[in-house]
């Protein structure tokens, strides 16, 4: 594997009956010559707990770098219980799912409470989410907490919030993973967001490496291509360069298009 991977989201990579689609996340990387893949383990809008993979042999043995993306609607932050604890459950289940396949990581997305709600009641939710599953032996691999774009009393949607979200579970092993449309979308400075982001949580295990549609501020999450959005995509390779780190493209496009944005990544970067 590459010392600082660049993967592309491939979804699942299989078909409703489980098998295979198109060869497999695998056969996506050789494709666009990326060094790594991130995949959905069920469909992201389900709360169905992930079954074995039939490439999940290959997959251990490859040196592609594979992370996984937990389900969107999971929320571990809300008070409402009967979606905090499914979702605890759900999110032990990823874990120990993507562990079974080799993966780097486990992404989740930070969640939110309520309007009413005060957003301490999240961050010690989130804080409980880790001291629970200790109990359990801790999770089997890096659970990495994704900033957000927008909504009112998100959990990683401000760099004020994300200060004291890793407050509470940083020391507990939380990771961090930077998504630049998200962070444009919030009204984040992405010229110095690599230094602001780590003086708060200590680290950025993983960047998603996206481009806007729609301008800063908007608080609305649109991915456009790495040279076609609203983020000049100079500013995107030097979050990349600063952050140090792998990557994963969440742009939309065919293999041609991720594999040239994987190639113009690679040149900018120097490897």
């Amino acid at each position: 594997m590459a010392e600082h991977p660049i993967g592309v989201h491939v979804g699942p990579g299989l078909t409703d009956d489980g098998e295979l689609l198109e060869g497999g996340p695998l056969a996506r990387a050789a494709e666009m010559d990326a060094d790594g893949v991130q995949v959905f383990l069920t469909d992201p809008q389900s709360y169905k707990n992930p079954k074995p993979r039939p490439d999940q042999d290959a997959l251990l043995a490859s040196d592609v770098m594979v992370v996984v993306h937990a389900p969107y609607m999971l929320n571990v932050a809300t008070t409402n219980n009967r979606i905090r604890v499914p979702g605890r459950k759900l999110l032990a289940a990823h874990a120990s799912a993507a562990a079974a396949i080799g993966a780097a990581g486990l992404v989740v997305h930070g969640g939110h409470v309520l309007a009413e709600d005060d957003p301490a009641v999240g961050i010690d939710n989130w804080r409980k989410t880790f001291a629970y599953q200790e109990k359990d032996g801790g999770f089997p691999l890096p659970v990495l907490i994704e900033n957000t774009a927008g909504g009112g009393n998100a959990m990683a949607r401000d760099l004020d919030a994300i200060d004291q979200l890793f407050d509470a579970v940083g020391p507990l092993g939380a990771g961090f993973v930077l998504d630049t449309c998200h962070a444009w979308a919030a009204g984040w400075d992405l010229a110095t967001v690599v230094d602001d982001v780590r003086a708060r949580t200590g680290r950025i295990d993983l960047v998603h490496l996206n481009n806007s549609r729609d301008p800063h501020g908007s608080s609305r999450d649109r991915h456009a291509p790495l040279t076609g959005g609203e983020i000049p995509t100079e500013l995107l390779v030097e979050v990349a360069r600063a952050a140090d780190c792998p990557i994963v493209l969440e742009t939309p496009g065919d293999a041609a298009s991720h594999a040239e944005e994987i190639a113009l990544l690679r040149e900018a970067l120097g490897g």
